[in-house]
């Protein structure tokens, strides 16, 4: 069937015009950095300096006290405004390869964003509320100013790990989230499964649409938790390519495997190990690769690596 001159035309103009009203979604790179809240920061220097080896530095926000450099990535803490809250996860924070059209892009879909931010170490950035209230920050970094010094590389203890995997936190309305992250901002499916063969999901990794890492979803949880379960939950996983060299080298910074803090193959098939700040947030070294079959689902995106 052949389409009229004129009927053509309007077609082409409508896609002209919808293409100008609904902006490309710029690319979403991977994890910045994640802050969180304290009320013992030198518990948490103990943890980040001591065992794990990171050098810290100079904060960025407003508010901060410290940052803890994972590679280029990096994990922020601030002194808890409330101290009896449970929970210690101010926000988690990806980037972006262009903040003031990605700004753009989700005010189109509907997203309220703030402002954009300037920050000390040159970034620009906003922040917004997913369906859930989680704050998520979207940052770029001026590829002119160098973000670390590469001294720290080997200067001080060994550091267990230079690249921050993921991050997690509690979701209720998976179904609202999935909008958000999968539909509007092209987050793609990693991994799901559950802690026994027949559950529902409790985890789902959706990984960003232009890199490996990824968010987790904590799936089926309480309405409310205490400050213990709340810290399992909003976590922070750190990629190693060994467990046994990464539990090596925490080894020779004084710490030993006890309680929860010991190694075990998860799930997903990764050799996996808790360890906790003083307010219970859990930060989890993972594997980059299964060393088994997971058990739920096969991975569906590439793994991260060093």
């Amino acid at each position: 069937m052949k389409i009229p001159v004129a009927a053509l035309a309007f077609v082409l103009l409508a896609i002209c015009a919808y293409s100008q009203t609904s902006p490309a979604r710029p690319r979403i790179l991977g994890i910045d950095h994640v802050s969180f809240y304290t009320t013992q920061p030198e518990g948490v220097k103990r943890l980040y300096s001591g065992t794990l080896g990171l050098t810290s530095a100079e904060p960025v926000e407003s508010g901060g006290l410290v940052r803890y450099m994972v590679g280029r990535q990096w994990i922020g803490y601030s002194t808890a405004p409330n101290p009896k809250a449970t929970d210690r996860m101010d926000h988690v924070a990806f980037t972006t390869n262009n903040v003031t059209a990605l700004r753009r892009y989700l005010i189109a879909k509907g997203v309220r964003a703030r402002e954009i931010q300037r920050r000390a170490d040159h970034s620009m950035s906003f922040l917004v509320n997913d369906p859930e209230g989680h704050w998520i920050e979207f940052v770029e970094r001026d590829p002119k100013i160098p973000q670390v010094k590469e001294a720290w590389l080997d200067a001080g203890p060994p550091w267990v790990s230079r690249h921050m995997i993921h991050a997690g936190f509690v979701v209720y309305h998976r179904d609202l989230e999935d909008h958000f992250y999968r539909d509007i901002l092209g987050f793609r499916l990693y991994w799901h499964g559950a802690s026994k063969d027949g559950q529902p999901d409790e985890w789902v990794a959706m990984q960003v649409p232009d890199g490996t890492d990824w968010l987790e979803y904590m799936l089926n949880q309480p309405p409310r938790m205490d400050l213990r379960l709340t810290g399992i939950m909003n976590h922070i996983s750190l990629g190693v390519a060994e467990m046994k060299k990464a539990q090596a080298v925490m080894e020779s910074h004084g710490w030993k495997p006890h309680g929860d803090e010991t190694a075990e193959i998860g799930r997903d098939g990764k050799w996996q190990l808790d360890v906790f700040d003083p307010d219970f947030s859990r930060v989890e070294l993972m594997e980059f690769k299964p060393t088994q079959k997971p058990c739920c689902s096969d991975f569906q995106g590439p793994h991260p690596s060093e």
